[in-house]
């Protein structure tokens, strides 16, 4: 049975992030993978601060993106698989979760929908659209899904050109510390 690609160590999550330096948010945005991972995680810390799961869930929420062989419609939930063991399930499940919640908050709110990004709005056509009525109260009942929605709204407002946000090493120890891999060995 075939469960998507396996999980991915600390080490190897920060080398994906790392690359992402290099490949552009989408063919309109001169903002690249790393800087839009930067500045989601840094509006969720500021938004919510001591959540350190949620802005690490900011941090690494499109993985998926730069994952070989994982298109759009797959990236959140192959972007959680790999997370999962190194980050947690809370991680993992904010990272699966953060499509459905565009989609959430597109069928319950119109001004939403008018203020996605291009990116947004044409990728949210092949991952499903609106959601029935079914699905969002399904959604909503979601224990996890006040916090998809807030890491939703910074994810759709981290895609500022030149925006001064910390670097990657600086998250480092935070991710370090939720993976509880600082006493093993090799570390």
């Amino acid at each position: 049975m075939h469960h998507g690609p396996p999980g991915l160590t600390l080490d190897e999550i920060l080398s994906v992030l790392e690359r992402g330096a290099n490949v552009a948010l989408a063919p309109s945005l001169a903002v690249s993978q790393l800087d839009h991972a930067l500045q989601t995680a840094a509006l969720v810390a500021t938004a919510h601060p001591g959540e350190v799961e949620l802005a690490a869930a900011g941090l690494v929420h499109d993985i998926g993106h730069l994952l070989p062989g994982v298109d759009d419609e797959a990236h959140a939930r192959a972007g959680a698989e790999a997370v999962r063991p190194a980050l947690g399930e809370r991680v993992a499940t904010l990272v699966a979760l953060h499509v459905e919640a565009k989609r959430y908050l597109v069928t319950g709110d119109s001004a939403y929908a008018q203020e996605l990004a291009p990116d947004s709005t044409a990728s949210l056509a092949h991952q499903g659209g609106t959601l029935t009525p079914t699905q969002a109260a399904s959604f909503r009942a979601h224990p996890l899904a006040e916090a998809a929605v807030a890491l939703r709204r910074a994810d759709d407002r981290a895609k500022v050109v030149g925006a001064g946000v910390e670097g990657l090493h600086l998250w480092v120890p935070v991710l370090r510390e939720l993976s509880g891999c600082c006493g093993s060995p090799g570390n």
